[in-house]
């Protein structure tokens, strides 16, 4: 019952006075299952583009942080290909910053601040961390053309009705599957 009042009063303030560049909104009729999107600040690799994030919120919640990941992919030392996100503010302690003082807001709030500033020195993906440490440029060159291929909205002008997959989006699928398969060894757990 905490979790439900809690979720509510977060989700009203998200609705009426939401950080500036992120939405969160609740899905269908489930509390504990949002969607959230962060625009890509200005200045950034990520500038222009739209993230989505899917957020699970746990039966213990707050005491229990929300579990989240990112559903665009995103060229980060801190996120991986699944779109999962090492953050302090996302782990219990001791490893973690998480206390029921913190709220949804305050996390989309921190990520946001991650994609602008990240943390190399704690990793999930170490090949793209010794980039942004060693070769800035070339990080930033691959974070630009990531955000363009997967997070800038494209005006087609065209409606689609046809929600299947086409046989050219299955193979980019397959193709983006096969790269994460290739990239799994580069992978650090973060827990």
């Amino acid at each position: 019952m905490q979790r439900a009042s809690r979720l509510k009063r977060e989700l009203q303030m998200l609705s009426t006075e939401p950080p500036p560049g992120i939405t969160c909104w609740q899905t269908e009729e489930r509390v504990d299952d949002l969607q959230a999107q962060i625009v890509g600040g200005t200045g950034t690799p990520y500038e222009g583009g739209l993230f989505s994030l899917e957020i699970k919120v746990p039966e213990r919640y707050p005491f229990e942080p929300p579990k989240m990941r990112f559903l665009t992919p995103v060229y980060h030392p801190n996120i991986d290909n699944s779109g999962r996100i090492c953050h302090d503010a996302l782990k219990l302690p001791p490893k973690g910053a998480w206390k029921p003082s913190l709220n949804i807001s305050t996390v989309l709030t921190s990520i946001q601040l991650l994609m602008a500033e990240p943390n190399p020195d704690d990793p999930l993906m170490a090949d793209i961390s010794s980039e942004f440490k060693y070769n800035k440029q070339l990080f930033t060159e691959k974070a630009r053309k990531w955000t363009q291929e997967h997070a800038v909205q494209k005006n087609t002008g065209v409606v689609e009705t046809n929600k299947e997959n086409t046989p050219d989006q299955k193979a980019s699928c397959r193709k983006r599957e096969a790269q994460q398969e290739a990239e799994e060894p580069a992978k650090k757990t973060c827990v």
